[in-house]
């Protein structure tokens, strides 16, 4: 399942892109930019067949209905946002608070008690946010994360999501998908001293503190709920998305418990089943590279990367971080 960015695994036939470390595609070899295992994999006797590839055109077509299919994102009445200073290239990483209001000057929280987002709220204090300490995950901390994937998967949006991959031969039923999603987002593995401490859940979503900085935190929820408790501090913005509904995409500055984070996007008022959903199919068909979607009718990339020191279940990968790009 997993494509390594420097292997054609997964990835025979699929168009050209300057961005990949080698390639795949049917000219390569004329131009001599084929990955080593390109005859192993898409060769006539390879065993990585196209169909089984991602292409372009289905990322794009493929995210513009998961879009369509968020049924409980936020609607424009539900968040007032306060962005107020637009930071320069030259201001993002000088650590001044030049927003003296909070980001959220509302959130209707209503919105919490959907099954998808109660249950995603549930699993942000079951992490210890400094890297280098054993995450010790409970009896009960399991039965939270076996809810949030079963509520998520109850959704029209996840369910698109499996169906798309099964007909590329990813996963042969829904309890493979299932298990699958729980090791590589819930999975540990050490980011600090041998010790397990991480997860690529713990750090997209919930975030972490790494050398004094916070680590990942890309995730709406947590940021409304951290600033209300007067945790978390909003400096400034360095980019605001096109979109006039939500979801929306925000490049955000702010301190943490006075642990700075230079840029943090996140998407903003989407429902937790269309992050988690977006990340894992770009972590699935574009691990290590950009992966280019379309929401609304606008151009996005997201950015995963896969954790290269562990893996699980054979030589799968679990992820260490994703996010949403902000230009």
């Amino acid at each position: 399942l997993y494509t390594a960015p420097d292997s054609c695994e997964g990835r025979c036939g699929e168009p050209f892109n300057e961005e990949d470390e080698c390639h795949c595609h049917p000219g390569c070899e004329a131009e001599h930019s084929c990955c080593e295992d390109h005859e192993r994999h898409c060769g006539p006797d390879g065993f990585s067949s196209s169909s089984g590839s991602i292409s372009e055109q289905e990322l794009l077509e493929l995210s513009e209905q998961l879009y369509g299919l968020d049924h409980n994102k936020a609607r424009p009445s539900d968040i007032a946002l306060n962005p107020q200073h637009l930071a320069g290239p030259d201001e993002t990483g000088d650590e001044q608070d030049r927003s003296p209001q909070p980001l959220y000057r509302y959130v209707n929280e209503e919105l919490f008690s959907k099954p998808t987002y109660a249950s995603f709220i549930k699993l942000l204090d079951n992490y210890q946010r400094a890297t280098g300490r054993e995450e010790e995950v409970t009896a009960e901390e399991l039965r939270e994360q076996g809810r949030f994937l079963e509520e998520v998967m109850k959704t029209e949006l996840m369910k698109k999501l499996f169906v798309f991959l099964q007909g590329k031969n990813r996963y042969s039923s829904e309890q493979e998908f299932l298990q699958d999603l729980n090791q590589m987002w819930f999975g540990l593995y050490s980011r600090g001293d041998g010790e397990r401490d991480s997860s690529g859940f713990e750090h997209v979503f919930s975030g972490e503190v790494k050398k004094g900085k916070v680590s990942g935190f890309h995730n709406w929820i947590r940021f409304y709920l951290l600033e209300k408790q007067g945790l978390l501090n909003y400096f400034s913005h360095n980019f605001d998305g096109p979109w006039d509904t939500y979801p929306d995409v925000l490049g955000l500055q702010f301190s943490w418990d006075g642990f700075y984070k230079e840029v943090g996007s996140a998407f903003i008022g989407c429902s937790p089943e269309f992050e988690f959903g977006l990340y894992t199919l770009c972590f699935l068909a574009r691990p290590g590279r950009a992966c280019h979607l379309s929401l609304g009718g606008h151009r996005l990339s997201v950015q995963t990367y896969p954790w290269t020191k562990a893996t699980y279940d054979g030589g799968r990968r679990f992820i260490a971080t994703a996010y949403v790009m902000s230009p």
